[in-house]
């Protein structure tokens, strides 16, 4: 089956991620996967609208011809020294730049969610460490470099929302709209010990303060695998003497979300008032 103009895929492929769109830039030394492209092999989280436009977003560095093909959108670019990488075979924009080339194309909030993943890292204490494709101040970087760029308003202040450890864009979601709300910003990649030093959870946020545990529960929390792991996880929040709020997308949603008064009244319960003490 031809894909795209001397692209042929065998009809049963079933080849997705880098491998599905390797061939566009093995055709010429000059293509570069760039935009919504690149963020889905950086397993960026994208939302509805951006996020239903699959078709391949290939880049040429300004000077060449504007990249002309069969489902493939054409951008020409200006590119500084490492802004373009290989990953996985694939010529593409590094996260930084890709960040910022959809700063023209997201919503602030949608912006702040991509930046949280790419710069998520967690350390050796937590059960799965993850490294961070870039840092906080590769973003920044990223932004002082190209000041004129379309979008870079919104990036900057994209820049002052992203924080270290968010797992998901409901993660950053529910931060941002406990912040919103005027209340404490939670911390993330937060451990709570057992009375040995032990590491015993990795709350998705926490308010260590007041000792409290915020937990995202997604659709994978539906497993009855994962359901028991949840109960496990409860009890021992409450043998330690935290509080567990849970927080599900329908408490994500509408201009004023529930995850607000929940954890209002969580805080209030443990002795949080509003002048900070």
């Amino acid at each position: 089956m031809t894909v795209s103009r001397g692209i042929r895929v065998p009809v049963q492929s079933r080849a997705v991620g880098a491998a599905a769109l390797r061939a566009y830039t093995d055709l010429d030394d000059t293509s570069i996967l760039a935009s919504l492209s690149a963020a889905r092999l950086w397993e960026a989280p994208l939302p509805g609208g951006p996020g239903s436009d699959w078709r391949i977003h290939l880049a040429r560095r300004r000077g060449f011809s504007f990249p002309r093909r069969a489902n493939v959108v054409g951008h020409l670019l200006t590119f500084l020294p490492g802004e373009v990488v290989e990953y996985n075979g694939v010529r593409l924009t590094s996260p930084a730049r890709t960040w910022l080339d959809l700063a023209s194309v997201l919503a602030l909030e949608d912006l702040v969610a991509m930046g949280d993943h790419l710069v998520c890292t967690h350390g050796p204490g937590f059960p799965c460490p993850r490294e961070a494709l870039c840092s906080i101040d590769d973003l920044a970087g990223m932004v002082a470099r190209h000041p004129g760029m379309r979008g870079v308003k919104v990036a900057r202040a994209a820049l002052e929302l992203i924080r270290v450890g968010a797992d998901s864009a409901p993660e950053t979601r529910m931060r941002l709209a406990l912040v919103n709300a005027g209340l404490p910003e939670p911390v993330l990649n937060c451990i709570v010990r057992d009375f040995r030093g032990v590491p015993v959870l990795w709350p998705d946020a926490a308010y260590p303060q007041w000792r409290i545990s915020l937990q995202y529960d997604g659709q994978h929390h539906a497993d009855p695998d994962q359901h028991l792991r949840d109960m496990d996880r409860h009890e021992k929040t409450l043998a330690l003497g935290w509080l567990e709020v849970r927080v599900g997308k329908q408490h994500l949603e509408g201009e004023r979300p529930a995850v607000v008064r929940k954890v209002r009244e969580a805080l209030q319960g443990c002795g949080w008032t509003r002048d900070g003490s």
